[in-house]
């Protein structure tokens, strides 16, 4: 790289980090919605299924995420601060 240029850094979209992470195979899991309030409701089991993390199979939807995260490959789950 010659001297004086200067390499930009893609800015990570902070909602889309916190959402997704990355598996170690390089997966992208994301967690259920709705599990944070009227829950006294639900079953219990649908409750305890709100826990697990969904792998996200949409070709789009993997796309567009890595283009919101550049880094997330690189640390797997969010960055360090």
């Amino acid at each position: 790289m010659p001297k004086g240029t200067k390499k930009y850094k893609l800015k990570t979209y902070k909602a889309a980090s916190k959402r997704f992470r990355m598996t170690g195979t390089g997966k992208i899991v994301r967690t259920k919605g709705g599990k944070s309030h009227l829950r006294r409701r639900k079953a219990k089991r649908s409750k305890q299924m709100f826990s697990e993390m969904i792998v996200v199979t949409a070709p789009g939807d993997i796309r567009r995420i890595k283009r919101l995260t550049p880094y997330m490959k690189k640390y797997k789950a969010n960055p360090p601060a």
